[in-house]
């Protein structure tokens, strides 16, 4: 599947990541399910903890998570390749140089930063100048380092995207105004929502982002943080609708009489005009 923005329509992207914890089978029911709920594109995410520094996580169970639910390159191109063959665009997150190097070499045109690493110079730039798109996530980063992205603002390959790195998201904290900010410097931006619910996508879609990012999930009740406040299919079926409808509202239809104004305009007009003063 071709990547493709629309000049009307917001590109809706479920972030699958690694909700489906190493269990491939429900990770191809998720995107199964996505794709037919209206997706444009599935999101995943491709780390090794082989790589994860020494902390917290290491005593508190979160390293044996991450050990489950890795995903390589081996299992990533069978998810990829069950993509393809149902016809909806798959791509991963990455966070670190050797993975960005490993979705080169894969092939891969599309790649995104997620907020952990939006300071990283090193890979924002090779990733520019190895893929076709780079969508990145500007949360999580000081007003220095928002700055510092400014430099990459003429790239017709970047997307970025407005997020707050809070999880789950409070609606005080979403700062839409970030996402103006945003958009009156780059090219192409879009919005990486994690407020629990609808709220924020709408928002997204009616201010015109040009791409939609929301954590996806088929039960809440599956293990994982994220899990927990990703939208359900029928969420993401009706943010899906809603975009079809803002983009028939923003269609351009001149600025004369159209065709379905002609019979008040026609037999309308100076009706109730009638002079009683004689």
């Amino acid at each position: 599947m071709r990547f493709k923005l629309s000049n009307l329509k917001t590109y809706i992207v479920a972030e699958i990541g690694w909700n489906f914890l190493g269990d491939l089978k429900l990770a191809k029911k998720m995107i199964n399910i996505a794709k037919k709920n209206g997706a444009d594109a599935v999101k995943l995410q491709i780390w090794d903890p082989k790589y994860l520094k020494e902390g917290s996580w290491d005593h508190d169970g979160r390293r044996e998570i991450y050990n489950k639910a890795k995903l390589n390159m081996k299992k990533y191109n069978i998810l990829k390749n069950y993509c393809k063959k149902i016809k909806i665009l798959c791509f991963a997150s990455v966070f670190n140089l050797k993975s960005c190097k490993d979705l080169k070499n894969n092939k891969d045109k599309v790649i995104k930063i997620p907020s952990h690493e939006a300071y990283n110079k090193e890979l924002i730039e090779y990733a520019l100048k190895n893929f076709n798109t780079v969508i990145l996530s500007a949360g999580a980063i000081t007003q220095k380092e928002l700055k510092f992205l400014e430099k990459f603002k003429n790239s017709n390959k970047l997307i970025i995207l407005h997020c707050v790195s809070s999880y789950p998201l409070k609606s005080e904290n979403v700062n839409f105004q970030k996402f103006f900010h945003l958009k009156n410097i780059f090219k192409k931006v879009g919005y990486s929502g994690h407020l629990e619910g609808l709220d924020d996508a709408y928002l997204a879609i009616s201010s015109g982002a040009v791409m939609l990012e929301k954590h996806f999930s088929i039960d809440n009740n599956l293990p994982g943080r994220d899990n927990k406040f990703a939208i359900l299919p029928e969420e993401l079926s009706i943010i899906v609708k809603y975009r079809d409808k803002v983009a028939q509202m923003n269609k351009k239809k001149g600025l004369g009489l159209q065709k379905c104004e002609q019979d008040i305009y026609k037999n309308y007009r100076g009706r109730w005009s009638k002079n009683l003063e004689n």
